[in-house]
């Protein structure tokens, strides 16, 4: 049980160790530390997904004893959190890969500053099981089901300019996952490009046919992202630098202790166990570094919105990725 030993070294260290600078193409003004006594003062207000990041860190013992108070709120997809980050209304949430992308072209005032890869495979676009479309180019003049600037808009995006498509060749219904869940198990659209657990709930519930999924079509990126104005305060910088490293702790925890992470998974957002393993068995969120392929990952799935038209410039990723806490990431993915 090495995840749960040395919590309260990591937190002490992280409390006394300075901030360091940016690494990267980052030249962001990083505040320095701030005392146990004012770090106890922080509320650092986290945005979620249901069975999101405090559940992960529930079941992996690591919300207890933090030491700062934490303020949660549920979001249905990234493209809200993101805006309530910008807005200043949260500090820090868990978004896929293209939430940042969206809110970067509208020069929302947010950082990605962690990262995590997952099984792209689990990033579908599903039809019903009578569905007569039997491939990618089927799908053209069809309503396909998606959350606007959500990690599941790029990944179809993707896929259709893999096939020869554009959006312009299908109907894109823009719908968050519990409205298009219901429009897909309704027959009211012909498609969902979708992501687990969703992928896993809907082929064990509906029955629904994988028609294609992420692999050519997505980076399987997630991203901790932080409002630009909790980073500059130093208390909530020290917050969220204790709680990057807990996440990846997390992470790397449920990914040897699956069983335990479905079960908590499924008690948390209330989905069938066998719906929570199925999406946990494929490969969950693993921590890797933010480095230099990461923002070019990035910058192409970006560069496609632009040339799509579906976002109105170029958006320059880098300038959106705050390296500061790597080297508290980097012992936490080694040692985690």
């Amino acid at each position: 049980m090495q995840w749960r030993n040395g919590i309260a070294v990591v937190v002490t260290a992280l409390v006394l160790a300075g901030c360091g600078s940016a690494t990267g193409s980052d030249q962001k003004t990083v505040p320095g530390p701030v005392s146990a006594a004012d770090l106890a003062k922080v509320t650092l207000k986290v945005g979620d997904q249901k069975g999101g990041v405090k559940s992960l860190l529930t079941a992996a013992n690591l919300l207890e004893g933090t030491p700062y108070k934490i303020e949660w709120s549920t979001f249905t997809s990234g493209p809200p959190l993101l805006e309530a980050a910008s807005a200043g209304a949260i500090d820090i949430g868990r978004v896929g890969n293209t939430p940042p992308i969206f809110a970067a072209a509208a020069k929302a005032k947010i950082a990605v500053v962690s990262v995590a890869r997952s099984n792209v495979e689990r990033e579908t676009i599903l039809v019903p099981s009578d569905s007569p479309l039997t491939d990618v180019a089927s799908l053209k003049g069809k309503t396909i089901g998606v959350a606007k600037g959500s990690s599941a808009h790029g990944q179809l995006l993707n896929t259709l300019h893999n096939h020869g498509l554009s959006t312009q060749d299908v109907k894109v219904s823009y719908l968050q996952p519990a409205e298009a869940y219901a429009a897909f198990t309704q027959h009211a659209i012909d498609a969902w490009a979708i992501w687990d657990p969703y992928t896993a709930q809907a082929q064990i519930e509906a029955k629904a046919r994988v028609l294609a999924d992420g692999r050519g079509a997505s980076n399987g990126l997630a991203f901790e992202t932080a409002s630009t104005a909790a980073l500059a305060d130093p208390g909530k910088n020290s917050a969220i630098r204790d709680l990057v490293v807990r996440v990846v702790k997390a992470q790397k925890w449920a990914d040897t202790h699956r069983p335990e992470w479905a079960a908590a998974w499924a008690k948390e957002t209330g989905l069938k166990l066998e719906v929570a393993q199925k999406a946990v068995d494929a490969g969950r969120d693993q921590p890797i570094p933010l480095d230099d392929s990461v923002v070019a990952s990035e910058q192409q799935l970006a560069d496609a919105f632009t040339n799509e038209k579906t976002l109105p410039g170029k958006v320059d990723f880098a300038a959106f990725a705050d390296r500061r806490f790597a080297a508290d990431l980097d012992r936490a993915r080694s040692n985690g």
